[in-house]
């Protein structure tokens, strides 16, 4: 049995959960006129609106900005009052309200269509005044907000969220938005990290411990220690890596014998190590090093020519973890 905030919860979770489901079926011809006009625009976008659909569409413009689609913010109430100037003769204007009948929407209306730009109204009333006077129609009508009064915007404005997703997304695809270029607006954070961060970046940081088929055990157990990294390569006389040891391949063989004295790189080494190259993403290495359980990961270039080490303590630094 649920408890009663549960229940409310649940119910608040079920409301809005039908209201973004109702959003498919006003997927249609007007929609994709509105993806298509936006994408094919010279000029900005310009998202505007009143109370809580203001603050919705500041966050449409956020999601619009880092994937492709320059885009700013107008405040309807505002725009009435001077801000009307930021708007270009290209742009196209959406105006998001629920209800479609704001006296600032009705003052704001007639300037968008005077001054000539496209009007796109996203709207949860289709007989209202906007919906009237708007060229396309992004239709967000909900069937009941979940505030138990039916009267503060929740399912409305998760609708009028939903809807400036599926517009960012659409254009998105139609602009061959890449990860790439994702990476370009999102160079701070973790986030920024794993989309432009390579292992090169990380492994000169770090020693890069080397040994010889010929070098004995103790010298090798040496280069392990004094390179933090538990591990050391072994390369040949051309540099190029033969081959691993690690501190648990040392462990392993002093559990299994004392006479130490004439063991050397060689007879230790685990051949075929995993290894990278220095050009690729700094989460590609994690992705190595999670599918193969490991702490360290040899970089190499494509002739297998020694450079370093990657750790997993280096992007467990970064935050790529």
């Amino acid at each position: 049995m649920h408890s009663k905030i549960q229940q409310i919860a649940l119910r608040t979770i079920g409301i809005e959960t039908a209201a973004i489901a109702g959003l498919e079926s006003f997927i249609d011809a007007s929609f994709e006129k509105a993806v298509n006009s936006i994408h094919q625009s010279k000029g900005r976008l310009v998202v505007s609106g009143i109370g809580k659909s203001a603050i919705v569409g500041q966050k449409i413009i956020a999601t619009l900005n880092s994937t492709g689609t320059p885009s700013l913010f107008m405040h309807a109430a505002d725009a009435i009052h001077g801000d009307l100037g930021m708007m270009q003769a290209d742009d196209i204007v959406i105006v998001i309200s629920k209800s479609g009948e704001s006296p600032e929407i009705k003052l704001l209306v007639p300037l968008i269509k005077n001054a000539g730009n496209l009007l796109i109204g996203m709207i949860g009333n289709t007989n209202s005044f906007l919906a009237q006077h708007a060229d396309i129609l992004l239709n967000t009508t909900v069937e009941k907000e979940a505030c138990p009064n039916n009267l503060a915007p929740t399912s409305s404005t998760t609708a009028q969220m939903v809807m400036g997703d599926a517009l960012a997304v659409c254009l998105m695809e139609l602009n061959a938005f890449t990860g790439k270029d994702f990476a370009k607006f999102h160079p701070g954070g973790n986030l920024g990290k794993r989309l432009y961060l390579r292992v090169e970046d990380l492994y000169k940081q770090n020693a890069a411990p080397k040994v010889f088929e010929n070098t004995t055990l103790k010298d090798a157990i040496i280069e392990i220690s004094k390179g933090r990294l538990g591990a050391t390569a072994v390369v040949n006389e051309a540099d190029e890596v033969i081959g691993i040891i690690t501190d648990g391949d040392v462990r392993r063989l002093l559990e299994k014998t004392d006479n130490l004295g004439n063991i050397v790189a060689a007879d230790i080494l685990s051949k075929n190590p995993k290894t990278i190259l220095g050009e690729l993403m700094a989460v590609e290495a994690l992705e190595i090093l999670r599918a193969h359980d490991i702490s360290q990961l040899i970089v190499a270039d494509s002739n297998k020519k020694y450079r370093g080490f990657i750790h997993l303590h280096d992007l467990l630094r970064e935050g790529i973890i």
